[in-house]
């Protein structure tokens, strides 16, 4: 199990307290009527489907291999905003497989993301904030390096949990930038057979499922703009730093862009790339990207 009692009603308490202020009995009333006001709401979705697919005869002078390709992405916003008060919530869902000829399929593309903040106005472009976010994928990743196989990852494994308290900057709609100097984050490790093939286990004590980071700061910067009507870029970066192992080179810095062209109504181009850095995976810089052709579909109340 994850958590033991004890560290179950810790993370409970500090959470709870954390999401407790001096206006507490304000938010009670404005949760209360998020509930039954829905006028409030901007909502916007989109659900996309990639495939792509190379074939080549058997006397192909230049060369080839067979493969076939498929992808699929969920993206869901919900935001609220009554007063000084803001609810903002946001979903991110990425999963593709690639098989080639002659090879097991293989996972190109797997993210899942979840992010909500409660947010108080202080002055016209700053929000005192409470949020909390989770980063995980879907499916197992193995090490095609070594035969046979090697598991290195999986559903929870690892999963990151990150819970923030501070301050942000929105000058316009498009982009937001979160300071949140009291940042806990907890990195679960399901599978404890992972510690076998991945000698850092994430960051994890090996033979334990959870690592907890009490002292913590994190930043959080999201762009999110349409250039043109057919045209939008997605950027998100996060930083963290845990306060007791703070040094230059074990400070975490992930950037996830998508690059979203829309060629018809529901056809569309999709590049996505994801840039991290964590000592406590590799010492060195990790990314991966894709680009993909399919359909787009998008519904949303925002005003234009």
């Amino acid at each position: 199990m994850f958590f033991s009692k004890k560290k179950f009603i810790a993370v409970l308490s500090f959470t709870s307290l954390l999401a407790m202020g001096a206006h507490a009995q304000d938010l009670t009333d404005s949760v209360s009527q998020v509930a039954s006001d829905t006028s409030y709401w901007t909502k916007e979705f989109s659900a996309g489907l990639n495939f792509n697919q190379g074939a080549f005869s058997s006397n192909w002078s230049a060369g080839g291999v067979n493969s076939v390709a498929l992808g699929a992405i969920l993206k869901g916003k919900a935001n609220y905003a009554k007063g000084k008060w803001s609810w903002d919530n946001q979903m991110e869902l990425l999963y593709g497989v690639v098989k080639n000829e002659g090879e097991v399929g293989r996972k190109s593309n797997d993210r899942i993301f979840l992010d909500s903040k409660v947010g108080y106005s202080v002055s016209e472009h700053w929000d005192a904030y409470f949020s909390a976010n989770f980063l995980s994928q879907f499916a197992n990743g193995y090490n095609y390096d070594e035969d046979p196989r090697t598991l290195i990852s999986g559903f929870l494994s690892p999963a990151y949990l990150t819970t923030s308290l501070g301050f942000e900057y929105k000058p316009n709609d498009d982009f937001v930038l979160r300071i949140g100097p009291l940042s806990p984050r907890w990195t679960f490790v399901n599978d404890l057979s992972i510690a076998d093939n991945v000698e850092e286990n994430y960051g994890v004590p090996i033979g334990e499922t959870v690592r907890t980071e009490w002292l913590a700061m994190q930043i959080f910067a999201e762009w999110d703009k349409d250039i043109s009507e057919n045209f939008n870029i997605l950027s998100r970066y996060q930083m963290y730093a845990n306060y007791e192992t703070l040094s230059f080179k074990e400070i975490d810095h992930r950037l996830d862009v998508t690059l979203t062209a829309k060629i018809t109504e529901i056809i569309s181009v999709t590049f996505t790339s994801i840039n991290l850095y964590d000592y406590d995976q590799d010492p060195g810089i990790q990314y991966s990207q894709g680009l993909s052709l399919g359909l787009l579909y998008k519904v949303s109340n925002k005003k234009e």
